[in-house]
C-alpha cells in the first residue's frame, strides 16, 4: 500500500513537470528522452545491483511495457484531442482498475475480499465525481464517440500492463527469485520502459515517414531557457518513470492489480494541490469533494 501511494504521489507531481517539458521540448523530444533518461537510470541500477535480463520473469515485463506503456500511452493520447484530459483520465483510471481485477481473477485466480473490492469501489467513486465533466464546466473540446474507443483502448492497456506484470512476479517467484520488494520492481520498471521506449520511438519513427512529426517548439537562444528545458526533461524523467512507476512495480510486486490501480487512480487528484500550489489553479468544491471521498477510501483500503 505503501508503495502504490508513493506511485500516485510521484504520478501527481510527474503531471506538472510533463507539461512543462512539452512545452519547452515538443511532444515527440519530451517523450522519448523521458525514457531515454529512466532507460539509463534504471538501467544503471537494474545492470548493478539489480538482475539485469538474468530473470524468469523478463519475458513478461517487457510484454508490459509493450502493453501498458506502449499500447496504453497511445489510447492515451489519441484519445485526448477527442474527449479532453478530464474524460480521457476518467476513462482511463475508473476502468484500468475493474479490467486488471478481473483478468487476474479469470487468469490467475486472485479474489479480492468484499471489503476491499468495497472500498475500491469508493476510491473510484470519489475520481468520478471530481472528474466529471458538467454543465458548468464541460469538456474543453468537442467530444468524439471514436475517443471512446481510445479511451477504452487506454483503460484496456494499462489494465492488461498491470496484468502481465502480475504474472511476472508469479514467474519469478516459481522460479524462487525474491521477487516482492523494492529492487525488483525497479528492475522491472526498467524492463518495462526499455520496452515503452522501443515501441514509442517506432511509432514516432512511423509519423516521421508519413509526414506526421509532431511540431517543435521553436528553439530559444538564450541559455537560459535551454537550461529550463532540460531541467524539465531530466525531472520528467526521474519523477514519472522511475520512482513512479519504480514504485508501481514495487507495488505490483506485492499486492493484486485490483487493489494497486485504484490508488493509482486517484493520481489526477493529488495533482490538484499540485498544480494549485506551483501554477495557481484554483479547484474546484466538487473536485475537493471527490478528492475527500477517494483518500477516504484508500485509508479505508489500506486498513482493509
Amino acid at each position: 500500500m505503501l508503495a502504490s501511494c508513493l506511485a500516485a504521489c510521484f504520478f501527481a507531481l510527474n503531471a506538472t513537470c510533463a507539461s512543462r517539458s512539452v512545452q519547452a521540448s515538443g511532444p515527440m523530444f519530451a517523450n522519448l528522452g523521458r525514457l531515454m533518461v529512466a532507460v539509463c537510470l534504471l538501467g544503471l541500477f537494474a545492470h548493478t545491483l539489480g538482475h539485469g535480463f538474468g530473470s524468469a520473469s523478463t519475458g513478461w515485463f517487457l510484454l508490459s511495457g509493450v502493453v501498458g506503456m506502449g499500447l496504453g500511452d497511445l489510447g492515451v493520447y489519441a484519445a485526448l484531442p477527442l474527449l479532453g484530459s478530464r474524460l480521457t483520465v476518467l476513462m482511463t483510471q475508473c476502468l484500468a482498475a475493474p479490467i486488471a481485477a478481473l483478468g487476474e481473477w479469470l487468469w490467475l485466480g486472485t479474489r479480492l475480499t468484499a471489503a476491499q473490492a468495497l472500498w475500491g469501489t469508493v476510491i473510484i467513486g470519489g475520481v468520478v465525481l471530481a472528474l466529471m465533466p458538467s454543465k458548468s464546466s464541460p469538456p474543453r473540446v468537442r467530444v468524439r464517440p471514436l475517443g471512446f474507443l481510445f479511451g477504452l483502448l487506454a483503460a484496456a492497456g494499462q489494465g492488461f500492463g498491470a496484468l502481465v506484470s502480475r504474472k511476472g512476479v508469479e514467474a519469478a517467484t516459481a522460479a524462487g527469485e525474491a521477487a516482492h520488494n523494492a529492487s525488483f520492481g525497479l528492475n522491472a520498471a526498467y524492463h518495462r520502459i526499455l520496452a515503452g521506449l522501443v515501441f514509442t520511438a517506432l511509432w514516432f519513427l512511423a509519423l516521421h515517414l508519413l509526414g506526421r512529426r509532431p511540431a517543435r517548439p521553436a528553439a530559444a537562444a538564450d541559455p537560459a531557457t535551454k537550461r529550463r528545458a532540460w531541467f524539465w526533461l531530466m525531472a520528467n524523467g526521474l519523477v514519472g518513470p522511475v520512482l513512479g512507476v519504480g514504485c508501481y512495480q514495487w507495488a505490483l510486486a506485492t499486492t493484486p492489480s485490483g487493489i494497486v490501480l485504484p490508488i493509482a487512480a486517484t493520481t489526477p487528484l493529488i495533482a490538484i494541490p499540485i498544480t494549485y500550489l506551483l501554477e495557481g489553479e484554483r479547484p474546484s468544491k466538487r473536485s475537493l469533494l471527490g478528492g475527500a471521498i477517494a483518500v477516504a477510501g484508500a485509508v479505508a483500503l489500506t486498513l482493509a
